[in-house]
Formats: structure tokens, sequence, C-alpha cells
């Protein structure tokens, strides 16, 4: 019983120091564009209450946490993709 609790306790330690490394950076500029500094703002938001949501249930949440944390980092790739798009088409 105690092998279980210390292997949790790892693990949680080893996805904390995980989420802390990949949590989405907020790199696209608010004056050049707004909107999508915006979405990437809402987008670190919602990665911060998933963290959160993790670290309550002690992560125990069938892995749909750590999925929705990639589709977050996906999500804010691609915002900084579109912000660089326009930055194509408007040089």
């Amino acid at each position: 019983m105690k092998h279980i609790a210390l292997v949790a306790m790892v693990t949680g330690l080893a996805a904390i120091t995980t989420a802390a490394a990949q949590q989405p950076v907020r790199d696209v500029s608010a004056k050049r564009h707004p909107n999508i500094a915006a979405a990437q703002r809402l987008v670190d938001q919602a990665y911060k209450r998933v963290t959160a949501a993790q670290q309550a249930n002690e992560f125990d949440l069938g892995g749909h946490a750590a999925k929705a944390k990639e589709l977050l980092d996906q999500a804010n790739a691609e915002l900084k993709q579109a912000a660089e798009a326009s930055n194509d088409n408007h040089r």
C-alpha cells in the first residue's frame, strides 16, 4: 500500500513539473492582433484551470485533463500561426 502511495506521489510531481514546462506561451502582439491575443489569454486561463482541476483531483481524471491540455497547446500554436499568417498577408 505504501508503494502505491509513493508511486502516485512521484507520478503527481512529474505531472506538475511537466505541466509547468508546457504551459501555453502568450506570444501574439495584443496591439497588432487584439482578438487573437485575447484568445491566447483565454487558452492560458483554461490551461491553468485544467491544471487546478488535476491537482484538486490528485491527477485522477482518466487522462482526459492531460488530453485537454494537449489540445489547448495545439490551439495556442494555431493562434500563433493565425497571427503570423495575418502578418504575412498585410506586409
